[in-house]
């Protein structure tokens, strides 16, 4: 499979797949495709669908196959922002925040990320659960207005504000810190806690999550009578 990745501020990744070649993506993700290309609706079994609840994620997943020749499909996000490409391989893990998947290969796994630390899921910005991505081959994720990627050496820590953790590397170790100062919690417009990323490994920011952008809307939405 190739791929590329057009349009702003709503993209869609087009993927080409060779004759007999399948995809898979989240359930109302396809945008446009070739005629060829085969559909099938899958669960993954129950336990599966227990972990897509827990992680927003629809219950079901389409996979399609280029039949009968190459196919093209299309795959677009929902809200403002990006599309995030990643290459697993070498037995590479991801976790995402909830509801980032769009598309992958058909040799990706995601399973639920819980949180190990209370602190880190309960009052960090991703929550308790989270989404874990491992496999060979391609991966797309939704990411929430622009996407800024650091690589943390190993010990060196990033504090990240609530929600702007799109998603980091299986070795990226996550907790929580709590603002100083009881003045800063009060009159800071921020948070009460932070979110800690201590490397090794890359992570990705996010700068719009899409609640914060939902907050910035509210305002300007008519109200019923």
């Amino acid at each position: 499979m190739n791929y590329e990745i057009k349009g702003e501020p709503f993209p869609v990744v087009i993927c080409n797949l060779n004759s007999g070649e399948s995809v898979k993506c989240q359930a109302g993700a396809m945008a446009w495709m070739s005629p060829n290309m085969d559909m099938k609706t899958q669960t993954g079994g129950l336990g599966k669908m227990f972990g897509k609840a827990l992680t927003g994620e629809s219950l079901f997943e389409n996979v399609y196959t280029a039949a009968n020749g190459e196919g093209m499909i299309s795959f677009a996000t929902g809200v403002p922002g990006k599309i995030l490409a990643v290459k697993l391989e070498g037995g590479k893990t991801i976790i995402a925040q909830k509801r980032s998947f769009l598309a992958s290969s058909t040799t990706i796994e995601m399973q639920t990320a819980v949180q190990k630390k209370f602190g880190a899921g309960l009052l960090g910005g991703e929550g308790f659960i989270m989404q874990k991505f491992s496999g060979e081959g391609d991966l797309f994720l939704e990411i929430d207005g622009s996407v800024i990627e650091y690589n943390l050496a190993p010990g060196q820590s990033m504090l990240v504000d609530t929600g702007s953790l799109a998603c980091m590397e299986g070795t990226v170790q996550m907790d929580v810190e709590t603002v100083k100062g009881l003045g800063n919690k009060l009159a800071g417009g921020e948070s009460f806690f932070n979110t800690k990323l201590t490397g090794p490994g890359k992570i990705w920011l996010q700068t719009m999550p899409v609640s914060s952008l939902a907050n910035a809307i509210r305002p300007f939405i008519p109200t019923g009578r």
